[in-house]
């Protein structure tokens, strides 16, 4: 141990100080021996036994010195380990791959790990990843992971500790040059923080806004002394249902009421599936119409006032998708509840009298008229364009209809115009075109859609500063903000309905052709499946004005007759239909040979309806690198909230869906997925 450990650094230097000591006493002594030698040797004996006792100490001493030295050392050792491992703050070393190499014991109590757990930190914790470890980097803040565990919520926070710095202040490591690292891991305990956090977080105030969807229709429901009772029902149930959450009613309109609850109560209300929707429904004291609401809830507002549009916007949203639903609306997300019943029609036809109107005012202000359905166009959305050509032309407007795609069952309607030299030539443009030939001063009506990310051609809506929306599908999160006139009823049979009732009102100077009316004829007939679906009073009498007007019921079959293949494919989808679940319908269209499948496909999902005890029939198409969904049911079944689960949207009865970068086998367990998901929520 003395040829090998040896003292150093300044231990070492004061050491040597008796030494130099000795050294200069014999400097002296002989300077002492010139003057005297009586005197030198008098002083020689004292500096002999001075390096005597010196040399002794240095011989005697010196294994003891270093036993005690490094006794030291290896108890300092043990105590900074014994600290580090006793420490309150749960921290552990990890390898480069994430490997445990080290921990503590508070960190073995909170991870529930062993001694000497050597495994991947991951089999611990799932939030810290290998994806996450191999993006780490220096800034600790941001490398804080949240972490949730059964004995509390913590923070997690990553640091690198390079190896090279460990070599430079150590003789026992060398790099050679490899450029490695360990990790530190320490764990903060949050949870009295989140808690505190999440109590003011649940006393937050939030906005909710109520509305009877059908009071006027209600009340003439019922004998004219009973009004007054029914009406005070309906506000007694409400008041007593937003009371036993512990919020505040206030009615502001006859029909309307704005309650103010916290936060916490919101998620009362939505772990009861917003109940009040069907509670409402059974008041009843001799009305044959069942009362239905709509609730519309503002939540995670940065105040007040933010809340309150926030409900504002969800109410809308709730009235626009028919109503009988609530919708919670977030600064990035909205959520739906409910809508499980069909939207009553309206008896009066005021609001399609004051939206003709306005649209009318728009148009004659206007110098150029655009209109544009959705993409890859169907039947009703080429009809209702072709009655919003005719309304701007008898206002002698110039007026365009955006289309590029034509399909199959389009090709022979869109036919009858290109071919008619009574037509102009830039009656039907291309999107490009389109873009070309529209000027400052014009007017972008939309058709047959509320969403503009699918409408025929986005960039048209920088380019006009008035937008109409014209649509009858129930509204989305997406939808056409900062339109000049909306008239969105998702009670209409088809937009082609809604506009021959615009085109009642517009103008007495509009003289339809026969072949005009029996566009927006066809448009009718194909959306309600014959006048099977969605058909009501309006619905008729929509078709009794085309009637009138020239409508053709004999043509339009003969336009509407298919192919024999078109056929075989519709029965072919039929007949392979899977049951899942003993009532839903999945099918898959074939597209060989055939010039519109996805119109095919949609064929087939009705058809599916015809079998007994099928509540929701799903057809899927595998059409230009897409998926399409077509989805129907009868009443049982909303199944518009199953596509918009999937991304799409619709009616409550038909409605549709598009995946992309998708297989067939992969749509088909998505929605497979879905319906199990909403079946084990009782959604459905």
């Amino acid at each position: 141990m003395n040829n090998k450990v040896k003292i150093s650094g300044r231990l070492k230097s004061f050491m040597m100080t008796f030494m130099w000591l000795g050294v200069l006493l014999l400097v002296i002594n002989v300077y002492v021996y010139f003057e005297s030698v009586s005197a030198g040797l008098v002083v020689s004996v004292f500096t002999v036994f001075y390096l005597c006792i010196v040399g002794g100490i240095q011989l005697k001493l010196s294994r003891k010195i270093m036993f005690e030295l490094v006794s030291f050392a290896t108890q300092y050792g043990q105590i900074q380990k014994q600290l580090l491992k006793s420490l309150d703050v749960p921290h552990a070393v990890l390898d480069e791959n994430g490997r445990i190499i080290w921990d503590n014991s508070e960190f073995e109590k909170v991870s529930g790990s062993t001694k000497n757990f050597n495994k991947h930190i991951s089999s611990l914790f799932p939030e810290i990843n290998k994806e996450r470890l191999a993006s780490i980097h220096d800034d600790i803040n941001e490398n804080e992971i949240d972490i949730e565990r059964e004995n509390g919520e913590f923070t997690a926070k990553l640091k690198l500790i390079p190896l090279t710095e460990m070599a430079e202040h150590s003789n026992l490591l060398t790099t050679n040059g490899y450029d490695g690292y360990l990790i530190g891991l320490y764990l903060y305990d949050n949870t009295a923080l989140k808690i505190a956090l999440r109590e003011i977080d649940d006393q937050s105030l939030c906005v909710a806004l109520v509305y009877i969807d059908n009071y006027d229709e209600a009340l003439e429901s019922v004998e004219e002394v009973r009004r007054s009772l029914l009406t005070a029902l309906i506000e007694r149930k409400i008041n007593k249902y937003m009371s036993s959450l512990d919020g505040i009613t206030k009615k502001i309109e006859k029909d309307k009421y704005m309650v103010v609850l916290r936060k916490s109560c919101v998620t009362k209300l939505k772990e009861m599936k917003f109940d009040l929707l069907e509670d409402a429904k059974t008041v009843n004291i001799g009305n044959e119409m069942a009362v239905t609401l709509s609730i519309g809830v503002g939540v995670d507002g940065l105040s007040y006032s933010q809340n309150y549009e926030f409900a504002r916007a969800a109410i809308d949203l709730a009235l626009g998708r028919g109503g009988d639903q609530a919708v919670v609306k977030t600064s990035d997300s909205v959520t739906y509840y409910g809508g499980k019943s069909q939207q009553v029609e309206k008896n009066t036809r005021v609001k399609a009298r004051v939206k003709a109107h306005a649209l009318m005012e728009i148009i004659s202000s206007k110098d150029q008229v655009f209109v544009m359905g959705h993409r890859m166009g169907d039947v009703d959305s080429f009809g209702a364009s072709i009655g919003i050509w005719r309304i701007a032309t008898a206002l002698e407007r110039r007026a365009h209809i955006v289309l590029d795609e034509i399909t199959a069952s389009m090709r022979p309607l869109v036919d009858i115009y290109q071919s008619n030299a009574d037509y102009p030539e830039d009656m039907i443009l291309s999107s490009a075109r389109a873009l070309e030939e529209i000027g400052n001063n014009a007017v972008l009506i939309i058709v047959d859609v509320n969403k503009p990310s699918i409408t025929e051609c986005p960039e048209l809506f920088g380019k006009c500063k008035s937008i109409v929306v014209l649509d009858h599908h129930r509204q989305g999160s997406e939808t056409i903000e900062n339109a000049t006139l909306s008239y969105v009823e998702a009670y209409a049979s088809s937009t082609c309905e809604m506009v021959s009732e615009i085109m009642q009102y517009t103008t007495d100077n509009i003289k339809m052709k026969p072949e005009e009316a029996d566009t927006l004829y066809s448009g009718m007939m194909v959306d309600t499946d014959n006048f099977m679906q969605k058909t009501g009073v309006r619905t008729f009498e929509a078709a009794a004005f085309l009637r009138r007007n020239g409508a053709d019921v004999t043509r339009v079959r003969k336009l509407f007759r298919e192919d024999a293949n078109e056929y075989r494919v519709r029965a072919d989808a039929v007949s392979q239909a899977e049951i899942y679940k003993d009532y839903y319908a999945i099918s898959v269209c074939k597209t060989e040979g055939v010039a519109s499948p996805t119109v095919v496909g949609a064929q087939a999902a009705n058809e599916l309806l015809n079998i007994r005890g099928i509540r929701a029939s799903f057809v899927f198409t595998d059409y230009q690198n897409k998926i399409y969904i077509s989805a129907r049911s009868i009443d049982e079944v909303n199944v518009q909230i199953i596509m918009e689960r999937m991304g799409g949207g619709g009616h409550m009865s038909v409605a549709g869906c598009q995946l992309e970068e998708t297989t067939l086998l992969e749509a088909i367990d998505k929605l497979k997925e879905t319906l199990d998901a909403m079946i084990e929520g009782g959604e459905l």
